[in-house]
């Protein structure tokens, strides 16, 4: 009878550990605080993409929610912003619900970036596809870090994941989002 509940233990824990995705360094830890520096196992996607390892530079001197640093992205008035990707663990399957968590925030102090955007994510086959736009976050205005769930069912499947600051509306504004602590993307039961 021991034998039997340890092996279905097992099953239902690797049901559960199949059914979660991990993103490299998902808190971006690994490099001192600086400016103009792509985190360890993520990828420019956007020409002009600079995202700063915080705190520290810029003045933006906000505690991290999780370890030791976090990522700083931005938009620009002259129509451009900042846009990461990553590969992942394994590939997203059309038509399943999914959740994720992150920390986000916005800072005040970033100079010449301190209004508050929005977090776009979306969902491709290459790095840098856009290929379908998964969620977009409210507006980020809180200078405290909220832990945020997003649910999404994505219409194709999909091995990259893309992180993008995008303007709260049609004007074109100098802001920024800080992110930090995203949790494993888990299957979910509802969409």
């Amino acid at each position: 009878m021991r034998k039997h509940t340890l092996f279905t233990l097992f099953i239902i824990f690797s049901f559960g550990l199949n059914a979660q995705i991990k993103l490299t360094n998902a808190s971006f830890e690994g490099i001192k605080p600086q400016d103009a520096t792509m985190p360890i196992g993520w990828l420019a996607c956007k020409r002009g993409t600079t995202p700063d390892i915080l705190p520290g530079p810029w003045g933006v001197i906000k505690e991290p929610s999780e370890g030791e640093t976090y990522l700083g992205l931005i938009t620009r008035n002259d129509n451009s912003w900042e846009s990461i990707s990553q590969r992942l663990s394994k590939t997203i399957v059309s038509g399943k619900c999914y959740s994720i968590k992150m920390d986000l925030a916005y800072s005040i102090r970033y100079p010449r970036h301190n209004k508050p955007v929005k977090l776009r994510v979306y969902g491709s086959q290459e790095k840098c596809d856009n290929a379908e736009l998964l969620f977009e976050s409210e507006l980020i205005d809180n200078t405290d870090w909220e832990t945020y769930d997003f649910l999404f069912k994505p219409k194709q499947n999909f091995r990259y994941l893309i992180l993008e600051a995008y303007y709260p509306s049609d004007e074109k504004i100098g802001g920024n989002i800080l992110i930090d602590n995203i949790q494993l993307i888990r299957e979910c039961d509802r969409a």
